[in-house]
């Protein structure tokens, strides 16, 4: 009936988790604010919209809210440079006893 990557539940306890009181305390100590879960709520809401009537209205706005999730995702850089191949002495025991320089 869905035709979602996410099911109606997957959004409810996204939204869960983002009201939850350590997730709160983890957001406001990590960014000095709360995190807005208004849009998980919304989404679950449009889901379920869905679901029962096949708005398709609703399917838009799912839709869309994915794709700006996405997006976000895609904006931060890696934090590690990924190599193309391996070292030359992967193969090799480590030296356990002279320290590596950092």
């Amino acid at each position: 009936m869905l035709n979602s990557p996410r099911t109606c539940d997957d959004y409810w306890s996204e939204f869960r988790h983002c009201t939850s009181l350590w997730n709160q305390f983890h957001h406001y100590y990590t960014y000095g604010t709360t995190p807005s879960c208004k849009q998980w709520r919304e989404d679950y809401n449009n889901c379920k919209e869905w679901e029962k009537h096949g708005s398709t209205e609703a399917k838009e706005a799912l839709q869309r809210s994915e794709r700006t999730r996405v997006e976000e995702q895609r904006k931060f850089t890696p934090v590690w440079n990924l190599r193309q191949e391996p070292p030359r002495d992967w193969h090799m025991p480590l030296n356990q006893e002279k320290p590596q320089d950092s």
